[in-house]
């Protein structure tokens, strides 16, 4: 039996990473970050988190007081690695791994027999075995499990995040994971690493296959939010209310369409989905198309504010949200943010942006002139138009009555079911 596995090193302190790092630290195992923001490094080592994520605060803090977590610039040797760095994609739409290249040449020295590396970040299929490759080439006096299963001198495994920010913490415990190794011991190995805190269901299997259906969950999800948001296009055309039909539509047992909004944001759907294209564009038209639809979803917005704002000499114009989903101050791929900038680009009036989890105009918006972070409130009443872009809940105390002589371009369905549904044709 090999020994137990005492020293983590978590690869990259972003979204994932730190969250994992100091979930681990809890736990009582010692961890060490690593990252090359020397500012990220200085913050976690004071035991203060440069993310927002609810309770990191406190569990960060604890793990750094106890001497469990610590971070550091560079990887130090340890018993198992974690990459959990970021995949984006390019400007034509393909997989970047050069993060996850960088790591493993950050770890390659300090790599001894025994060692487990897992890999978190979302990767094109093939990823760990081009990893086991690499690592290969750096450190040829060690064996990897592609080339000796079962017997290898360093495991190599894969395991996707699956957590909703906002509640990383508790997904991180709860949800299930899926293990992918380069061969069984690897798998079990990371088994092991993973269920001194993970209490969620764990399914081994190839890396392949681990690989693919972190791909596979987010494209779902996108193939059907631009159903959702084709639709709503449809509706608008045709002067139909989109929320009425979605809800009549959905009284089928068979029928669940999901529900349409401004576009689709974050780090995972909006990217995932074409790494399956990138791979077999041909075999993929569906996935592509999606992935235009939603992606088109933040012009149409723009563009139907936009046309709204030129029927008044001197439109206002209050937008609802910035961040990519709701209760979270989150802009990674927003479309909120992008329709938003497109909007005071246009230069058509003044805009009010409304972001309660947000003390400042983000740097995309405020380089443009006449827009405000404002309130609620004050957006609601001074507004000639008001675009709902987030569902937030502080929104949804939203008085109907103070909308009723607003022109009212409601994204995400706040307001339907009254005389304001979305998408009415104003």
């Amino acid at each position: 039996m090999p020994a137990a596995i005492q020293t983590v090193s978590v690869v990259g302190l972003g979204y994932v990473g730190l969250p994992t790092a100091a979930t681990f630290a809890a736990r009582g195992l010692d961890v060490i970050g690593v990252d090359i923001d020397r500012d990220t490094v200085a913050r976690i080592n004071s035991g203060r988190p440069h993310i927002v994520e609810p309770d990191l605060d406190m569990m960060l803090s604890a793990a750094v007081n106890s001497g469990r977590l610590r971070a550091v610039l560079k990887p130090e040797p340890a018993d198992a690695f974690i990459v959990a760095v970021p995949t984006p994609i390019t400007g034509d739409h393909k997989a970047d791994v050069s993060a996850i290249e960088a790591a493993l040449r950050s770890i390659a020295p300090v790599l001894k027999r025994g060692d487990l590396i897992v890999i978190e970040s979302t990767s094109p299929v093939g990823t760990t075995e081009r990893s086991a490759a690499q690592l290969r080439k750096l450190r040829p006096e060690l064996s990897l499990p592609d080339t000796h299963p079962e017997q290898s001198d360093v495991l190599l495994a894969y395991c996707p995040e699956r957590i909703l920010p906002g509640q990383t913490l508790r997904e991180l415990i709860d949800n299930a994971r899926i293990i992918g190794g380069l061969d069984q011991r690897s798998a079990g190995r990371a088994r092991e690493l993973y269920s001194c805190f993970a209490t969620g269901a764990m399914k081994t299997t190839t890396a392949r296959v681990a690989e693919l259906s972190k791909l596979v969950e987010n494209a779902f999800r996108d193939v059907n939010v631009a159903f959702a948001n084709e639709l709503s296009l449809v509706c608008d055309a045709l002067g139909v209310d989109v929320w009425s039909v979605i809800r009549l539509a959905n009284l089928h047992p068979r029928v669940n369409i999901l529900s349409p909004g401004p576009g689709v944001g974050g780090h995972c759907i909006p990217v995932d989905p074409w790494f399956i294209h990138q791979a077999l564009p041909d075999q993929t038209p569906l996935i592509r198309a999606a992935r235009e639809v939603n992606d088109r979803k933040p012009q149409f917005v723009a563009d139907r504010i936009v046309k709204l704002a030129k029927r008044f000499r001197q439109p206002v114009i209050g937008l609802l949200g910035l961040s990519y989903k709701p209760n979270v101050g989150d802009l990674r791929e927003s479309p909120a943010l992008e329709i938003a900038c497109k909007v005071a680009s246009r230069r058509v009036g003044k805009v009010l942006a409304v972001e309660p989890h947000l003390s400042e105009l983000p740097p995309p918006l405020a380089n443009y002139p006449g827009v405000q972070l404002t309130d609620l409130a004050t957006a609601v009443q001074r507004a000639d138009i008001v675009g709902v872009l987030v569902a937030h809940n502080k929104f949804r105390t939203l008085d109907r009555g103070a909308v009723a002589s607003k022109i009212v371009v409601d994204t995400v369905g706040l307001l339907a079911g009254s005389d304001d549904a979305a998408w009415r044709a104003a």
